[in-house]
């Protein structure tokens, strides 16, 4: 796998591998990210300064808590993939500096208060889907998470 030419020129170290922090995998029919780690060791020179991955347009069915593990992480992509379940977001929160996702193309967009779900779920969210996030609309995610939630901690807090 070759990565495709760009206007700049990609950088090397002298042991062959890339000085970015962008790594782009879309349209590639993945199934899953197991093995993302080592993709990122073989290609990247620093794979833990991973800031922006795309793997959009794959055949992901599911979020993969190796993405968690990229805690430099700042845009991900995953548009257009297979993935059916919206509580699986709620795993990126532990990304502190994850600002911008999309999501859209997936089957947890017709889920209903998704949009609320994610901004609820990933707190210094600003973009989504290639839509701003408002403030009107945190304040509003943040009110449908704790009224959705609200039987839950009483019950947490009983045990």
């Amino acid at each position: 796998m070759v990565p495709t030419c760009t206007l700049r020129p990609s950088k090397k170290n002298s042991k062959g591998k890339y000085q970015s922090h962008t790594l782009r995998l879309s349209n590639n029919n993945i199934p899953d990210l197991i093995g993302l780690q080592n993709v990122l060791s073989h290609f990247l020179a620093q794979p833990s300064r991973l800031s922006w991955l795309d793997v959009s347009f794959n055949k992901i069915r599911c979020i993969d808590s190796v993405l968690c593990e990229l805690s430099e992480l700042r845009v991900l992509y995953l548009h257009g993939n297979a993935i059916w379940n919206l509580s699986e977001v709620h795993q990126l929160g532990k990304l502190q500096y994850l600002h911008t996702i999309t999501l859209h193309g997936n089957v947890i967009e017709n889920c209903k208060g998704y949009r609320r779900y994610v901004i609820s779920a990933l707190p210094h969210l600003k973009s989504m889907d290639f839509s701003a996030v408002t403030c009107d609309e945190r304040v509003m995610a943040n009110v449908w998470h704790s009224f959705n939630n609200r039987g839950k901690n009483t019950k947490e807090s009983v045990q």
